[in-house]
């Protein structure tokens, strides 16, 4: 009988515990997450090791605008992801001096909220 009760238990906890990872996951891949900076392209709005908040609908509902900081897969290694500012959109004709040329639009992954550390420096980075 205990033995019963303990594994209804440990099945009930194991139950919750998969909704709340299943919920976090959906919540990080289809909303917002954290990112750390890293590199030095972006200084001097944002610095190494400075961790952002971004969020995930903008880019999918192609809401994107000039001026907009996003994260993007790289387009020479797909293991990483960058931090790029955006200086055009389809169809402008803009001159990029950077190793690998304009981030195709399907490489972005989110758009920069706010910069959230260090906590001296939390600012707002976008206007919507």
């Amino acid at each position: 009988m205990a033995f019963m009760r303990f594994v209804g238990k440990t099945c009930g906890f194991l139950g919750y515990a998969l909704q709340t990872a299943c919920v976090t996951h959906c919540a990080f891949e289809y909303v917002g997450d954290f990112v750390m900076c890293s590199g030095p392209s972006m200084e001097p709005t944002l610095q190494t090791n400075n961790v952002l908040f971004t969020e995930h609908i903008s880019p999918r509902v192609q809401r994107l605008r000039r001026g907009d900081i996003v994260i993007s897969r790289s387009p020479s290694n797909p293991k990483q992801n960058i931090c790029k500012r955006i200086t055009g959109l389809p169809g402008d004709r803009v001159r990029d001096s950077r190793l690998y040329g304009p981030v195709p639009e399907g490489l972005i992954r989110s758009r920069v909220v706010c910069r959230v550390w260090p906590l001296d420096k939390i600012t707002l980075l976008s206007e919507y």
